[in-house]
């Protein structure tokens, strides 16, 4: 369906969800944590529903549109005709999560090449880093159970996720859940900086400094204020502005 078709059967509201998520996959591209076709961001739209927009399955991030999302309900059945298919795999990690928290308007997910190897180690992400201070006062850790394709699996993510807008999948790679879709990419963004900074920390130095636990803990009362807001709304515009100058064509 053409995006004139899409939008034509649409709310503004849905539509303008729609663009931002696209500009969400074209900025995961941009920065270089997309995986071919692989992982997904998807955006709850309002409503009782629980309906929401997932990428098409065989795209890659960077040739994502506004127009060619999917629109799915919890049981992953089309609610809006679509030539494409959606990743099973994808439907379960975050379908399990938008059933589960109301305040999981968005949620993103990465298999970064840093995401990854830091989810590798079994210390988990380190105090090396104001970045990593901020994802540390809110952050979760899910034991790896093997591609997520069983729904028995659902409950473990929502637990070990609880209240956090950080969660690592442990030998998986990286997971945030925001309130709108700029919250969840300025969080990944900060995730993925804190995974960079601890490798390089790491393959740099043989003595690590650690932040210490007192700012640890000023930082957790701080959270609230960081971690769930940190400009999001501010520096968005400023994203698809570049976007605008580096792929086009995301809101079609």
């Amino acid at each position: 369906m053409s995006a004139e078709g899409v939008r034509s059967r649409v709310s503004e509201a849905e539509w303008k969800l729609r663009v931002d998520l696209a500009a969400a996959y074209r900025l995961v591209a941009l920065y270089g944590w997309d995986d071919l076709i692989f992982t997904h961001i998807s955006a709850r739209l309002d409503g009782p529903e629980h309906h929401f927009l997932i990428n098409p399955y065989g795209f890659t991030f960077d040739e994502i549109t506004a127009s060619s999302l999917v629109k799915v309900d919890l049981d992953g059945k089309k609610v809006l005709d679509s030539p494409h298919f959606i990743n099973p795999a994808g439907f379960v990690i975050h379908s399990a999560i938008h059933a589960a928290r109301e305040d999981a308007r968005c949620v993103l997910h990465t298999h970064s090449i840093n995401g990854v190897a830091v989810s590798a180690a079994k210390h988990g992400l380190l105090p090396l880093s104001q970045q990593a201070s901020l994802v540390l006062a809110a952050l979760g850790y899910h034991d790896y159970e093997g591609i997520a394709l069983r729904d028995d699996e659902k409950p473990r993510l929502v637990r070990d996720l609880g209240t956090n807008p950080f969660l690592m999948l442990r030998n998986h790679g990286l997971l945030t859940v925001g309130r709108t879709i700029p919250e969840a990419f300025l969080l990944m963004y900060t995730f993925e900086a804190a995974c960079a900074i601890q490798l390089r920390a790491q393959a740099a130095a043989t003595e690590l400094q650690h932040v210490s636990p007192e700012v640890l803990e000023g930082n957790k009362t701080a959270a609230s204020a960081v971690t769930l807001g940190m400009g999001a709304q501010l520096a968005w515009p400023a994203l698809l502005r570049k976007l605008d100058r580096r792929l086009p064509g995301y809101g079609e």
